[in-house]
């Protein structure tokens, strides 16, 4: 499941509301003119640029360069790769994924069968061809499975989309192999499979404990169901385990959702992502089946936020960045703690900024110096490959100055701090000088307590790091020439 989007709207009742949970605790330094005044759109930048700026002038030959460059230059970071599989048996009214609903699993056995085809292109051109020996070049560190619902195949069908991938890459030893999971398809014996083909971290879709919230949804998965498998997961040593959670949803209230945060902490997955719901019928087609009336107040998100912030922090979890918490010994927290952390396609993560083979329709990947993005639809999607050509539709070519911007941009993002030598060292530039007009504008969030800024770098404070979007929307040359935000989540 993509990230839906969290939104923040002021309103002169807030501060009332937000000091009744208390977010000076949660957030120090925030004020209410400072939620005001970011109470904006913005990119999340998963990317940059970010993929709206992507163009079908980059084609499957653009593609196919990238991945020669690459197999030329005998690169030495280990692979990504993400596979989409976008099946689901039942629709969620709240998603914004791209996702095909059915019933008929046979759908899948086809799907596999192209998913094959694309994985034997790549490695035409990554210089493993179909039955030669597999290269160390492709040795991938991180492997994920989304949708959809992944566990819409079944366990033989999981087993053969593993043995493809086995067949023509090296897994490295340490990676992370994780799978997306709704509750409703698995049992312990599924899980035990999982493990058993190497995955070792689990992300469970919860969404929300309260019933009436399911119903309202149309997810129905009550929380001894989730309960159960936390439990058989860690029986079966899953490295980590996340939990997805959503607010804003029809029916929610602080109450019913304060519930739900209790039921969370007695969980304790390792990881947890609390997204903000963004009601775009408009954009979503199963949104539409939501009733605006159904859906809380401005008031009362900012409410379930602060709630949220304040229930986990108290349970020890830190605040990774982004909507995401960790365990402080989970490898994220580590990553975060000792300047590690990365973004992909996926969100944060643990492993070197290396390339992303992004496998299945509509699905998104990273090669060098570009970006790809394959066909929306499933029937695009099996064309192009019935015809031998990469599902590729579009995609970016980055310029020089999108190399210097992401650099600078990924670094605020993940480190929450820069330093001007770094970036002046690997493109040949005076940081100073060529980005003269955006100091220009930090030493305005400087002047509210936003970060710190001195002659060597830029260093985002704890009350900064809430809105760390904003600092890096300082940078992307593309967003201050654009009038039209609103197609991005609020930054807050």
């Amino acid at each position: 499941m993509n990230a839906n989007n969290i939104s923040i709207e002021p309103d002169d009742d807030i501060i009332n509301i937000a000091s009744s949970a208390n977010p000076s605790y949660i957030m120090p330094g925030v004020s209410i003119d400072m939620l005001q005044k970011y109470d904006v759109s913005g990119p999340r930048y998963t990317s940059y640029p970010t993929a709206d700026r992507f163009v079908e002038a980059f084609t499957e030959d653009a593609y196919k360069l990238a991945l020669e460059q690459r197999r030329v230059a005998g690169a030495a970071l280990p692979l990504s790769i993400y596979v989409h599989i976008p099946f689901c048996e039942s629709l969620c009214f709240f998603c914004a994924c791209n996702k095909i609903v059915t019933k008929h699993h046979e759908r899948s056995a086809e799907y596999l069968r192209y998913l094959n085809r694309e994985i034997d292109l790549h490695m035409e051109h990554l210089g493993t061809a179909k039955g030669t020996k597999k290269s160390s070049a492709n040795t991938i560190s991180q492997l994920h499975l989304g949708g959809g619902t992944p566990t819409f195949f079944s366990d033989d069908e999981l087993s053969e989309l593993m043995n493809m991938l086995k067949h023509n890459f090296i897994f490295a030893p340490n990676g992370e192999y994780s799978i997306e999971v709704d509750p409703r398809t698995v049992n312990e014996q599924r899980l035990k499979h999982l493990a058993e083909l190497g995955f070792n971290r689990l992300s469970f879709g919860v969404q929300d404990f309260d019933p009436e919230v399911q119903k309202a949804v149309h997810r129905i998965q009550p929380a001894e169901q989730v309960f159960s498998l936390v439990e058989a997961a860690r029986r079966l040593q899953f490295k980590s385990i996340n939990v997805d959670l959503i607010y804003g949803l029809p029916m929610q209230t602080p109450e019913s959702f304060t519930r739900t945060l209790k039921q969370i902490v007695e969980l304790r997955p390792n990881r947890i992502a609390l997204y903000g719901y963004a009601h775009l019928p408009e954009r979503f087609k199963p949104q539409r089946r939501i009733s605006e009336y159904e859906l809380p107040a401005a008031q009362d998100k900012i409410t379930m936020l602060s709630n949220a912030l304040k229930a986990f922090i108290e349970a020890g979890y830190v605040y990774v960045g982004m909507d995401h918490f960790a365990l402080p010994d989970d490898d994220l927290a580590i990553a975060k703690r000792q300047g590690r952390l990365h973004r992909n396609f996926q969100g944060y993560s643990t492993q070197p900024d290396c390339d992303l083979i992004s496998l299945g329709v509509s699905a998104i990947g990273r090669v060098g110096a570009t970006y790809s993005q394959n066909a929306k639809t499933i029937e695009e999607y099996y064309d192009y490959l019935n015809q031998g050509r990469f599902p590729v539709v579009r995609g970016l070519a980055l310029s020089r100055d999108d190399l210097i911007r992401r650099a600078v941009i990924m670094a605020i993002m993940c480190q929450g701090a820069l330093q001007y030598e770094s970036i002046e060292l690997a493109y040949v530039i005076d940081f100073k000088t060529y980005f003269a007009k955006e100091l220009e504008l930090l030493k305005e969030q400087q002047a509210i307590g936003m970060l710190e800024l001195d002659d060597s770098g830029l260093q985002v404070t704890d009350t900064g790091w809430f809105f760390v979007r904003a600092v890096a929307m300082l940078f992307d040359k593309y967003l201050q020439t654009d009038r039209n935000r609103a197609r991005f989540s609020k930054i807050i």
